[in-house]
């Protein structure tokens, strides 16, 4: 199984990540001890949601939607819509 999983900085509001793994556990802890480059100034992170896919194909099909423009504002409206309840 791979996952496209979706991250949410703690330090800094509505900046999120999106990325892909065939482990979720390892790869936040990655993210959060600065061995990416591309997160490690917004670290601590937090997992906000992730789908799983049968195969790596669908899964890039996936992140590289939720990274383009409807697909974050998507990410966004998800988190308001969480978090003004």
């Amino acid at each position: 199984m791979i996952h496209v999983y979706v991250l949410v900085s703690q330090i800094k509001s509505l900046r999120f990540y999106v990325g892909m793994t065939n482990n979720i556990d390892k790869r936040i802890t990655e993210h959060n001890s600065g061995q990416s480059n591309s997160t490690k100034a917004y670290s601590p992170w937090e997992l906000f949601f992730f789908e799983s896919f049968p195969d790596r194909k669908c899964a890039r099909e996936r992140e590289k939607h939720l990274k383009g423009g409807s697909g974050k504002a998507k990410i966004r409206q998800k988190w308001l819509d969480l978090n003004n309840k």
